[in-house]
C-alpha cells in the first residue's frame, strides 16, 4: 500500500483507484494534494500462516506461538514495515504479544531473530517460500490466508489488531517508518485494521473508477468481501465526504474531524 501511494505522490503516476490495507496511508501520503476523500470499507486481523510441513506445526497454538517462533530451528517471514502495512503491523503484534504474555524483551527477540533475511516488500511475496518449506511461518492477514486456502493460527484479540473496542490497548504499540520525504520518519501507532479506498485526483478514467468504487461498496461488493474473510463496514465511514461523487456518497457516512486523524 505504501509503495503504491508513493508512486502517486512522489512519481506522479496516474492511478484510477487506490485501495490501502491501512486507511492512514491514504491520509498521510495522498491527502489533500493527491486525493480529497478516503472511504473506509472493510476490516481484517493479523494471523500466522503455516503448512503441514512447518516445524512444530502440531504443537503451535494461541498460547505458545511466540515461544515456537523463537525456536532456533524455526524460520518465519514478514513484510517490510517501510513498504507495506502488514510489515509494521507484524512488529506491532510482537510488541502487543510482549505485553499480553508478560515476557520482557519478547518483541525485540522476535523482530531481530532473522535480521533482514526473510523480509520482503509484501507478505504475499513470502507465500512461495512458505509453501516450498523454506520458511515455517509467516505473519499475514487472515483474509489472505483464507483466500489462499492455507493453514493459519488465529491470534488473541489483544494481539491481532482486529477489534476496534481494544483501540487503547493497540495504541501501546508503535513503529517508526519512513515518511513522505527521505530523512523524515513517522511513527505509526497501533490501531484496529481498517482498509480504505479513494480515487486519486489524477485518475485518467474517472467514470470507470467511480463505477468500481460503487460496486465495492454495494451489497454485491460487501458480500464478496465477506466471502473472502474481510468484514465490510456498512455504511462506510468517509473522510472528505463532500468530495465524494453523489452516487457513492449515499453508501457512506461522514466522519468527524476528530475521527480522521493519521497516522
Amino acid at each position: 500500500s505504501r509503495d503504491c501511494a508513493r508512486k502517486i505522490c512522489s512519481l506522479d503516476r496516474q492511478c484510477d483507484v487506490m485501495a490501502s490495507a491501512d486507511f492512514t496511508v491514504v491520509q498521510s501520503l495522498l491527502m489533500p494534494d493527491h486525493a480529497n476523500f478516503n472511504i473506509r470499507f472493510a476490516t481484517n486481523e493479523m494471523a500466522i500462516a503455516y503448512t503441514a510441513k512447518s516445524k512444530r506445526a502440531d504443537e503451535i497454538n494461541a498460547k505458545n506461538w511466540h515461544e515456537i517462533l523463537l525456536d532456533k530451528d524455526v524460520i518465519y517471514g514478514r513484510a517490510d514495515p517501510n513498504r507495506d502495512p502488514c510489515g509494521y503491523r507484524s512488529v506491532m503484534v510482537m510488541q502487543l504479544a510482549e505485553n499480553h504474555y508478560k515476557v520482557p524483551g519478547l518483541a525485540g527477540k522476535l523482530e531481530s531473530k532473522h535480521g533482514q533475511k526473510y523480509i520482503r516488500p509484501k507478505e504475499t511475496d513470502l507465500l512461495a517460500l512458505l509453501e516450498a518449506g523454506e520458511i515455517d511461518y509467516l505473519f499475514i492477514y487472515r483474509s489472505v490466508a483464507e483466500q489462499h486456502g492455507i493453514k493459519m493460527l488465529l491470534l488473541p484479540d489483544e494481539v491481532n489488531l482486529g477489534k476496534a473496542e481494544l483501540a487503547e490497548m493497540y495504541a501501546k504499540a508503535s513503529v517508526e517508518i519512513t515518511g513522505k520525504k527521505p530523512g523524515e520518519p513517522i511513527t505509526k501507532k497501533g490501531k484496529a485494521m481498517v482498509y480504505s479506498v479513494t480515487i486519486p485526483l489524477n485518475t485518467p478514467n474517472r467514470k470507470a473508477a467511480e463505477a468500481y468504487v460503487l460496486l465495492l461498496l454495494s451489497e454485491q461488493g460487501r458480500e464478496i468481501m465477506r466471502r473472502n474473510g474481510q468484514p465490510p463496514l456498512t455504511p462506510a465511514p468517509a473522510d472528505g465526504s463532500d468530495n465524494i461523487p453523489d452516487s457513492i456518497r449515499k453508501l457512506t457516512t461522514p466522519l468527524q474531524e476528530s475521527e480522521s486523524k493519521a497516522p
